[in-house]
């Protein structure tokens, strides 16, 4: 799926990091795995993230929508916790809850330094 790019400071469930490339290789490959969630950043550009099940992408509406993926967890519980994390991280290190614009800097940032 070329239409997902990966965070390059990818939020991983402790879970899941002995996992995480083979997890990714499946999502790009469209595999079918249960119980692994996603955390995007919104197609809504009011909105900061969203999160849901990678079985999700198996519908055709996800064949061509882009999609920057910042985070993979293990469950629904896990998702919410994580996106938790990250509004935690955002806010103390900017004083906002600009998520999606600390992100976005950060990555672009990483860009420019290469």
């Amino acid at each position: 799926m070329e239409h997902i790019k990966i965070y390059r400071h990818l939020y991983v469930s402790e879970f899941l990091e002995k996992k995480r490339d083979k997890i990714l290789k499946k999502i790009k490959n469209n595999q079918f795995q249960p119980g692994i969630y996603l955390i995007t950043l919104s197609q809504n550009q009011e909105d900061e993230l969203e999160f849901y099940s990678t079985l999700l992408l198996k519908q055709h509406v996800y064949e061509d929508t882009p999609i920057f993926l910042v985070g993979i967890a293990e469950g629904y519980d896990d998702a919410v916790n994580m996106i938790q994390a990250i509004t935690e991280e955002v806010c103390q290190n900017t004083g906002e809850v600009h998520i999606r614009r600390y992100i976005m800097d950060k990555e672009n940032q990483e860009s420019k330094e290469e």
